[in-house]
């Protein structure tokens, strides 16, 4: 017999993803240490002025450091 599982979605949930990191992790010490504020005004003129918003280029290059340190 095939079982089928009933899902009850909940009203609300609490979650709270920086409670699930530890505050020694490699990469909170590295988000409080290195500021990246300077990315925007180094790459203001790569990015057009017209048309849908791309990437924000701090999460860009964070995905960018994250991939290349693991």
């Amino acid at each position: 017999m095939q079982g089928k599982k009933k899902f009850t979605p909940k009203i609300f949930y609490q979650l709270s993803l920086d409670a699930l990191v530890p505050e020694d992790n490699f990469y909170r010490k590295i988000q409080s240490e290195l500021g990246l504020d300077f990315l925007y005004k180094a790459t203001r003129n790569y990015y057009g002025k017209e048309g849908q918003a791309s990437i924000d280029p701090v999460v860009f290059f964070k995905i960018l450091l994250v991939g290349y340190l693991n």
